[in-house]
C-alpha cells in the first residue's frame, strides 16, 4: 500500500491521481496509524511550512514519519513535502522542521528577482540515484514557491536548479527522494520519478 499523507495542506488530487497511474494500492489517509500498513509514503503539499508543520503535529505524524524514514521506508516529498524535511524555516518567523535533512529553508531575496518562482526551470543533476532513471540532466520541470532550501548535507543533493540563486531542487538517500518542484505537474519527465519510485515500491 502506498499512503498518500493528509495533513490539511492541499495539493492531493493531482499527486493521488499520478501515483495510481502507476500503483494500484493507493490510499488517502490523515491517520500516522496507517503507516503499519504502508510499505510507502507521499507527502505533497502547498501552503505555510508553520502551518504545515503544526497540522502534523496535532496529528501525531511528527514522530511517525521520522521513525519511518530512519528506518529505510520508501518516502516521496514534493514541494512543501520536501522543504519539511528540512531542520528549520524563516517562513513568517522561524519554525523547526523534521530535521531529517540538515539545513534552512528562507525566502528569495535578491532585488528584482519576481517571488514566488513560478514557471519552468531547468534542472541539472548532480548525483545518480535509481528514482532519477530515464530523467535527462538538464529537463525542465515546474515550480511555483516563494522560498528555498540551504542544505548542509551535500551527500543528500541530486539536483540543482538556478533562480536568482543556485540550489537543490531534488534531494534523495537510500529510499527517501524529495524534490521542490511539482514532478505531477512536470509532463513526461516529471512522471518518470512518480514511476520510478511506484515501482520500485511496488516490485
Amino acid at each position: 500500500m502506498i499512503t498518500v499523507v493528509d495533513y490539511g495542506m492541499g495539493n492531493i488530487r493531482s499527486v493521488v491521481k499520478a501515483v495510481e497511474k502507476y500503483g494500484p494500492e493507493v490510499q488517502v489517509s490523515d491517520d500516522p496509524g496507517s503507516i503499519k500498513k504502508s510499505r510507502a509514503l507521499v507527502m505533497p503539499g502547498d501552503g505555510a511550512f508553520g502551518m504545515a508543520m503544526e497540522n502534523l503535529r496535532r496529528l501525531g505524524w511528527i514522530e511517525e514519519l521520522k521513525r519511518f524514514i530512519a528506518a529505510g521506508g520508501y518516502f516521496l516529498g514534493i514541494c512543501l513535502g520536501f522543504q519539511l524535511l528540512f531542520s528549520s524555516s524563516e517562513e513568517f518567523g522561524h519554525s523547526e522542521g523534521l530535521d531529517v535533512v540538515k539545513g534552512r529553508v528562507v525566502r528569495f531575496s535578491r532585488p528584482g528577482l519576481k517571488v514566488p518562482h513560478m514557471g519552468w526551470n531547468t534542472v541539472n543533476l548532480v548525483r545518480e540515484h535509481r528514482f532519477m532513471q530515464g530523467v535527462p540532466t538538464g529537463s525542465h520541470f515546474y515550480f511555483i514557491h516563494s522560498y528555498y532550501p540551504e542544505l548542509q548535507e551535500g551527500d543528500w543533493a541530486l539536483g540543482e536548479v538556478d533562480y536568482g540563486v543556485k540550489f537543490n531542487c531534488i534531494i534523495g538517500k537510500g529510499n527517501c527522494i524529495a524534490t521542490q518542484f511539482h514532478p505531477e505537474k512536470s509532463h513526461n519527465v516529471g512522471l518518470r520519478i512518480v514511476e520510478n519510485f511506484v515501482g520500485t515500491v511496488c516490485s
